[in-house]
């Protein structure tokens, strides 16, 4: 019998991205949008800060596989909502 893979769900919240894959949860907080942006998106991600879960799972790594569905999942999630999202 083939495991099922868990997806990682986003929640938005005014100031940060949580990321929710099985018990584990990781908060991206945005980058500001550079000065005279004309229309700057609607969050900017910083993808060198995403390194570790959040507590109680912070000593763990989020690998390279993770952090490729972790964009994929935010980018859909933003299309869902009408929003824009940069990766920095």
């Amino acid at each position: 019998m083939t495991k099922k893979s868990v997806e990682p769900r986003i929640t938005l919240t005014e100031g940060s991205i949580r990321v929710h894959w099985g018990p584990r949860t990781v908060t991206i907080l945005p980058l500001a949008s550079p000065a005279n942006t004309e229309d700057p998106p609607d969050f900017i991600v910083d993808l060198d800060s995403i390194l570790n879960w959040d507590a109680p799972h912070d000593e763990i790594e989020i690998e390279v596989e993770e952090l490729q569905k972790i964009v994929q999942a935010i980018e859909e999630e933003f299309d869902t909502l009408g929003l824009v999202v940069e990766f920095d």
